[in-house]
């Protein structure tokens, strides 16, 4: 098998085996939103190791007839292998969603590094890049927020929004990191090379089912204009939402949403998104200080450059996992199926070797 400790069967084995004795207890539907994650990740585990052992005895079950048979029933058998590996490449692939929200829905944030004009024109690259491969896998997209930049026609001083669909936050949560392009300026008379960089962040929509402690009086909420583009009614009233939370940290949180008519839906979504800040706050705190105990350095996936976009050369590398693509138009038209791949892959051996 190909797949080796990144697929840690035994491991999986030993988690069902602690897990099977909670699912019994009765007490555990005292705590419904724990009481789903509990359950939800035993069937997950157990749908991967079942499916995997089943799959591990028809290779061997095959290998066995393979050496035995005649040319014409060689070349069957041969067919049927490669069934059977494909559905065990599938079965491998579930096995790298292991987060307790990797079905949520995921909030994807893009922001501009410095540079001006260059790393807002590259921001408003990315954006459309997710929005392709949300539209490639048939995700829904919601944009809350985009502040968009004067002097590139595309591009973003800052956007957020909302992709939903099949394990949107287990696959896109890899490309949160910095992003680096590298091109001959097409805003730059003399034709010179200019690096560019941009954020991406992305965060897991929580929403009421996880209790999540936010007092009121730690929350302003402001109103105003759309600035935005939208229908007859979006930039005439004040329907556009900002949020400002002030609780438990000198650094205040920011959340706007102005994507819609009603200031009411606004509201609701700029709290989910603030909910779902202040969710990441926390357990990023968690994990630094994991880190710290085991005398770790900080991730390299926190704030780090992940990716680099070299259009002169043609060329897109992911630093992590050593991928390297020599398409960068169709990577930034959103087939970037194989880098994510190649991140959950990444972060799965990071975890092994944890």
């Amino acid at each position: 098998m190909p797949y080796g400790g990144i697929f840690d069967l035994a491991g999986k084995q030993a988690r069902l085996a602690e897990l099977d004795p909670r699912l019994n207890d009765p007490n555990l539907w005292d705590d419904p939103e724990r009481a789903r994650q509990v359950t939800q990740e035993a069937t997950r585990l157990r749908r991967v190791v079942d499916g995997f052992v089943a799959l591990e005895g028809d290779l061997q079950g095959l290998d066995e007839l393979l050496a035995e048979a005649s040319e014409e029933e060689a070349a069957e058998l041969e067919d049927e292998r490669e069934r059977v590996e494909h559905r065990l490449e599938e079965l491998y692939r579930e096995a790298l969603f292991v987060g307790p929200h990797d079905e949520r829905a995921a909030i994807v944030t893009v922001k501009p590094g410095a540079g001006g004009t260059e790393s807002s024109d590259w921001a408003g690259m990315l954006l459309r890049m997710y929005r392709r491969f949300a539209e490639r896998h048939g995700f829904k997209v919601e944009l809350l927020d985009a502040v968009a930049n004067s002097d590139a026609p595309s591009g973003i001083d800052y956007a957020q929004m909302i992709v939903r669909g099949e394990r949107a936050f287990g696959m896109l949560q890899v490309e949160s990191g910095v992003h680096r392009l590298v091109r001959v300026s097409p805003f730059d008379a003399q034709n010179r090379r200019h690096t560019s960089f941009a954020s991406i962040e992305v965060m897991p929509e929580i929403d009421e089912a996880i209790e999540i402690d936010i007092d009121a009086k730690d929350v302003r909420v402001d109103v105003y204009r759309s600035s935005g583009p939208g229908g007859q009614s979006v930039n005439t009233t004040d329907s556009a939402v900002r949020v400002v939370y002030r609780g438990g940290t000198p650094d205040e949180i920011v959340v706007t949403c102005q994507d819609g008519k009603s200031q009411i839906k606004n509201r609701e979504k700029a709290m989910t998104v603030l909910r779902s800040r202040l969710f990441e706050r926390e357990e990023r705190r968690r994990r630094e200080e994991q880190m710290k105990a085991r005398g770790e350095q900080k991730a390299i996936e926190w704030g780090s450059q992940i990716r680099s976009y070299v259009l002169d050369k043609q060329y897109v590398k992911d630093h992590r996992s050593g991928v390297m693509r020599h398409d960068p138009d169709n990577v930034l038209d959103g087939d970037i199926d194989d880098l994510i791949w190649s991140g959950l892959e990444w972060a799965a051996q990071s975890r092994a070797v944890a």
